[in-house]
């Protein structure tokens, strides 16, 4: 059996004996990369940076990705913070905590160590923090699951990095379900709207707490078949009333009341940011682009329709494909062009100007392009739609919605449980983020879809599979 491992020259590593209930928090690399501004996240406890994890930035720092520009973004920070003092001793942070650089010859003992020699030397670090200041808790934090479970195997507590995480399980749907008197539901019919105060201090959750263009079914107390499909506007105290779409548009009419919310938003210009959240087959991008063709073709209340998703990881250079612009990302959007091609067919019985996507590509209608180069463009007056956002970062999607020029909407879609990017998960990515932050704006709206309407056989495999 190994000895324990012993600290070498940690004298300058430890910190002050605590005073109060300050702790010491050891970064892994990974949580730098995914928030170039982590080190500022822990209050006014300690902060430890191990070296090794410098060293693993250094690989990232000319990257053109988001990565590498976190990767810069945080070695700027920390040579800034070199300037106020010793990054050994430590530096004050902002917040009102303290910054170290830390290393240490310390090895893990040799029956958990592996080939991960870096990995081996940050847990190392932060086992050295610990020995050196045993008085004040100490915190690993990283986003590699492996990487936790072997930490707590010797003996240090270690968390995933949470500053934006949101419980899936909890996220808001943007739509809620209510049992009314049938007075309320024949009112609504009448005259196009209701008190929201009466309808909820008569319902059976007179406590809920609405959101401003949150989607309701009302349904009546007597008559369970009578209902009514309505939307808030709180700033009018309103539930205003959601008329039928009997005809459509571009072929397309909503099965479900999930999809008439989500249709609704999508043509409702007053709103300039919609989020549609479902599972495969409920109809996210095909009720996005549709309803993008009709404002921008039919209504020409916008520019242009703008297509575009993540080519992972975004950013990453496409020039290694060969061909034209357009060829390279024929593979990346084909799914895109597909659902064009599916409006395009299912629209030519009701439109005697039925054109195809690729005429509508031609005239400039229509405009599909990687999220690579966004950064730095001003988008006015255009229908953007980005198709799987659940694999950009909380800054990535931060990035591409303040791109955004006069006129212009946003549409985000995608699927929290279907995520590529390796550096986020289902409750800190990008999407799940946009939904939570923009919930009680007025110029917003989300949609959770769940019921899956692209074939009998993709709704059971989506939900056994």
């Amino acid at each position: 059996m190994e000895n324990a491992p012993t600290a070498l020259g940690l004298e300058a590593l430890a910190a002050p004996k605590s005073t109060g209930a300050r702790k010491n928090f050891v970064l892994d690399t990974n949580v730098l990369l995914h928030d170039a501004g982590s080190i500022f996240a822990f209050d006014d406890n300690c902060v430890v940076v191990p070296i090794y994890c410098i060293e693993e930035l250094d690989q990232f720092k000319k990257d053109l990705s988001e990565l590498g520009r976190n990767a810069r973004q945080v070695s700027r920070e920390l040579d800034q913070l070199r300037a106020l003092g010793s990054i050994i001793d430590g530096v004050p942070l902002p917040n009102g905590g303290l910054l170290r650089v830390g290393f240490t010859d310390l090895e893990l003992p040799k029956r958990y160590a592996n080939s991960h020699m870096t990995d081996n030397s940050i847990l190392a670090t932060a086992l050295a923090v610990q020995k050196a200041d045993p008085s004040s808790p100490l915190v690993f934090v990283t986003m590699d699951t492996n990487l936790r479970i072997r930490a707590e195997a010797v003996g240090i507590k270690a968390v995933d990095y949470d500053r934006e995480r949101v419980d899936i399980s909890e996220m808001y749907t943007g739509m809620v379900d209510f049992v009314v008197p049938d007075a309320v539901v024949e009112g609504i019919y009448s005259s196009g709207a209701a008190e929201i105060t009466d309808a909820l201090a008569a319902s059976d959750r007179p406590d809920y707490a609405l959101s401003e263009n949150e989607y309701a079914l009302l349904r009546g107390q007597v008559q369970t078949s009578s209902t009514a499909l309505v939307r808030t506007d709180l700033s009018g105290g309103k539930f205003i009333h959601l008329p039928r779409m009997k005809d459509g548009i571009w072929g397309i009419r909503p099965r479900n009341k999930e999809q008439h919310f989500a249709l609704e938003a999508l043509l409702r210009d007053e709103v300039r940011l919609v989020t549609l959240v479902g599972k495969a087959g409920t109809g996210k991008t095909l009720l996005a682009l549709a309803a993008g063709l009709h404002r921008t073709t039919d209504a020409q209340a916008y520019q242009r329709l703008l297509i575009s998703r993540p080519i992972f990881p975004l950013g990453r250079d496409i020039g290694y494909l060969p061909g034209s612009v357009e060829e390279k990302l024929t593979p990346w959007m084909q799914p895109i062009y597909d659902n064009l091609d599916l409006l395009t067919n299912m629209s030519k019985g009701e439109r005697r100007d039925s054109r195809g996507y690729q005429e509508l590509l031609h005239q400039g209608f229509v405009q599909i392009e990687p999220l690579t180069y966004i950064r730095g463009r001003s988008i006015p007056n255009q229908y953007l739609i980005v198709d799987e956002a659940q694999n950009l970062t909380p800054h990535e999607v931060k990035t591409i919605i303040t791109r955004a020029g006069d006129g212009t909407k946003i549409v985000l879609t995608g699927d929290p449980y279907q995520i590529d990017n390796p550096y986020v998960d289902m409750v800190n990515n990008g999407l799940t983020y946009v939904v939570n932050k923009f919930r009680h704006e007025k110029i917003a709206a989300h949609v959770t879809l769940s019921k899956g309407e692209r074939s009998e056989l993709a709704e059971r495999a989506a939900n056994l599979l």
